[in-house]
């Protein structure tokens, strides 16, 4: 498994969520940049397209993300908070 990781873009797109939101949001994106280190396995020799844009939901949390394949990482655009 190659060492994935996810980020946000911009920098202080959770800023004014709550401290549970943030949390949330963290553990969600991680579990998918977990996920599609499994499912991409060549990571940054990958030649296959990109998936696009996609939303998860978890808990009271839904992420909006992009799959950085050949970055292995993921790329959080939008959080949407339910609590």
């Amino acid at each position: 498994m190659a060492d994935w990781h996810w980020e946000y873009d911009p920098d202080d797109l959770p800023d004014g969520l709550p401290p549970e939101a943030t949390a949330e949001a963290a553990r969600l994106a991680q579990e998918i940049a977990t996920r599609d280190s499994m499912v991409f396995l060549d990571g940054a020799s990958y030649a296959g397209p990109n998936p696009g844009l996609r939303t998860e939901c978890g808990g009271h949390v839904m992420l909006t993300y992009l799959t950085d394949v050949r970055g292995e990482r993921i790329v959080v655009v939008q959080v949407t908070w339910f609590g």
